[in-house]
């Protein structure tokens, strides 16, 4: 009996942000729209006030940020933020 292992799967594709282009050299594979998201995130801003702020819906907001805190190692908002800082993230995208 042969079992088969099914390639491409979701967890095994590379992480990109909508348009298909990966960001812009992201060490930890964040994309675009989850590095904009803890940028506003460290500003303080709530999760309602940045999917306000990014036209995006409060879910979108609330699954960028778990994304972005396994991609990171992180448990919390500040500690996701400050990897995020220290791979000099918010560097590289435009300031929003």
């Amino acid at each position: 009996m042969t079992t088969r292992i099914r390639s491409g799967t979701r967890k095994n594709r590379p992480v990109e942000k909508r348009g298909g282009e990966p960001a812009a050299g992201a060490p930890a594979s964040l994309t675009v729209r989850e590095i904009d998201v803890l940028r506003l995130l460290s500003r303080g801003y709530t999760y309602f006030e940045i999917s306000k702020q990014l036209g995006i819906s409060l879910h979108t907001v609330t699954s960028h940020i778990k994304k972005s805190y396994r991609k990171l190692g992180a448990h919390s908002a500040a500690e996701a933020v400050t990897r995020a800082a220290d791979l000099h993230l918010f560097d590289q995208t435009k300031d929003g």
